[in-house]
């Protein structure tokens, strides 16, 4: 049985943004934490790459160990608490033997548990140990937490959202301040919201990492980034930002899974949404994430996904549930109950968004809507914008189409009539 009296030692590796914020509210927040689990909760080590950096909290309470493996394995450290970040490496060798040394496991690591999330679950529940990670997923809201508790009832049909501040934040300001993606990438770097591979952010992989996890959780699967279909927003222009807003939209780095015939489909991509829809009104590094469920019907959870108190709030609310006993598998269910599913063949058809810069001539647009209704595409609606030189710049929204045939009318297209590459864009039919 867990003992939930005596006081909860923590040790606690990677002292940089999130693990600092997390020291500090231990530190001021000692009372309230205590008459809100039944015990205390304290630090006994601690480690990071450099003892000396001043990081703005007093750290010389507690022990340091230059080694996060062996901060793992001491014996007065009841719960590993991994915030260095990465994949592979110290964290993940740390995150195995603190398992192996039969410790609980807290960490903000998308990464890590996107691409060996299985293993560390039943390594984890084979120790009988838990491995908790609100603060991977969208930083400061409870998503994680929302899905295996709060809507454990529900059979979950359909999780999306937008789960980057950073893209968010260069979407939004190309829109605010008529500012093309270059500049607003530059800006985003010099303000440090980028990482130290911006791939990771405007890649949509970082994304894409949160999108994998929450897809396990909600419809009881194996963890595979693998098969989430990633696209970033580097070519997202500003074209395309204010012909979407004329036509009622709003451009996202929107992650959608679900569970169709197809099998499950899970994908990072610049998708159009409603101007007024929740996702639409999004603005600057806010996340969003919206869960439907048969029962429950729509939960919109909205909140900031990065920043030091955000995130180190979320990490201690594993911390507090694992001091009051709350003991789940790692993706809600026992990690051998959950099935390999088959990844998605297609996406489920959606209307599409269409750019183009058509040859001014007689017929031109009638030769358009011909290829895309052999096609099997049809048009919902079309506007053509004021000519540029011999070019008539068009824009189309089609009805509901698959990509396959969407890709086979934009391949089929005479060179003579379109000029240069179409854009195409989802539409995500969002309330």
């Amino acid at each position: 049985m867990t003992d939930t009296t005596s006081p909860l030692r923590l040790g606690i590796a990677g002292l940089g943004t999130v693990g600092v914020g997390v020291v500090r509210i231990i530190r001021q927040q000692a009372a309230l934490l205590e008459a809100r689990t039944g015990r205390k909760i304290t630090i006994s080590a601690v480690s990071a790459r450099s003892k000396d950096k001043d990081r703005g909290v007093p750290l010389s309470d507690y022990a340091w160990e230059d080694d996060p493996v062996a901060l793992a394995k001491r014996d007065d450290v009841d719960v590993f608490v991994e915030l260095m970040g990465g994949d592979a490496g110290p964290a993940k060798d740390a995150t195995e033997a603190a398992i192996a040394a039969g410790k609980d496991v807290v960490t903000a690591n998308k990464a890590m548990l996107a691409i060996h999330g299985q293993a560390l679950a039943e390594a984890a529940e084979a120790a009988a140990c838990v491995i908790r990670y609100e603060a991977a997923v969208a930083g400061g809201i409870p998503v994680m937490k929302a899905l295996t508790e709060g809507l454990a009832g529900n059979d979950i049909t359909r999780v999306m959202g937008v789960m980057n501040g950073t893209c968010n934040y260069i979407l939004t300001q190309m829109q605010a301040t008529r500012q093309g993606y270059n500049a607003l990438f530059a800006e985003a770097d010099k303000l440090g919201y980028l990482e130290a591979d911006p791939n990771l952010d405007v890649g949509g992989i970082d994304a894409g990492h949160k999108l994998a996890l929450l897809a396990s959780v909600a419809f009881g699967t194996q963890v595979n980034f693998d098969a989430v279909a990633l696209e970033g927003i580097q070519n997202v222009t500003l074209e395309d930002i204010d012909a979407a807003h004329d036509m009622g939209y709003r451009i996202k780095l929107l992650g959608v899974a679900q569970m169709t015939g197809r099998g499950l489909e899970q994908r990072m991509s610049p998708c159009l949404v409603p101007s007024n829809s929740p996702l639409g009104q999004l603005e600057g590094g806010t996340n969003m994430v919206v869960i439907e469920g048969d029962a429950v019907g729509q939960i919109v959870l909205r909140g900031a996904g990065a920043g030091e108190g955000p995130t180190a709030s979320a990490v201690l609310s594993d911390i507090i549930d694992i001091a009051r006993g709350l003991r789940l598998p790692t993706f809600g269910q026992p990690a051998a109950s959950l099935t390999q599913a088959r990844a998605a063949t297609a996406a489920v058809p959606a209307p599409y968004y269409l750019r183009m810069q058509l040859v001014d001539k007689p017929g031109a647009l009638a030769k358009v809507a011909a290829v895309l209704g052999d096609a099997g595409v049809s048009i919902d609606r079309m506007r053509q914008y004021g000519h540029q030189d011999t070019a008539a710049p068009v824009l189309i929204v089609t009805h509901k189409t698959t990509r396959t045939a969407l890709d086979e009318a934009l391949s089929a297209m005479d060179p003579n009539i379109v000029m240069g590459t179409p854009v195409a864009i989802r539409i995500e039919e969002v309330d």
